[in-house]
């Protein structure tokens, strides 16, 4: 019985040891991703791409699905673009879920009026990919049609 006690602990105090390096990241790519949609709100664009890596990978359905890579540049142009078409687009978060130590999805609303003076709303759901601090991958998912 003692034996089994003493493996029971050991098997806890790993499973507790490998859990604070996961949870720790996990917190640190939450806060990552509340900063970023906060800036998005903001349309700081610019602080926005250096939240990227140099490159990213991006899928969409504006590009077909397809992973597409972008630069730091690329998103400025194409977020300045949008701000340009929907001067009052906002992103609600409904939820943000860390997963793993790399992966947050995050689900939220986007809203704005579009150049006919009418309103929408989408739902939307992201997933990143957070390595060193940096999004290296951003793969968006709504409904297009």
């Amino acid at each position: 019985m003692k034996k089994h006690l003493a493996i029971l602990v050991i098997n806890l105090a790993i499973f507790c040891a490998c859990q604070g390096p996961v949870q720790k990241s996990q917190e640190a790519s939450k806060a990552l991703i509340e900063q970023y949609f906060k800036l998005f709100n903001q349309h700081e664009w610019k602080a926005l791409a250096a939240m990227y890596a140099d490159t990213a990978i991006f899928k969409d359905p504006t590009f077909g699905m397809k992973p597409i890579k972008k630069s730091r540049a690329q998103f400025v142009e194409e977020y300045t673009a949008l701000s340009k078409t929907f001067p009052d687009v906002h992103d609600q978060v409904i939820n943000i879920y860390p997963s793993g130590e790399h992966h947050v999805t995050v689900e939220f609303v986007s809203t704005g009026t579009g150049p006919d003076q009418k309103k929408f709303e989408l739902p939307i759901v992201v997933i990143f990919r957070i390595e060193q601090g940096k999004i290296v991958e951003d793969f968006t998912y709504y409904d297009n049609f």
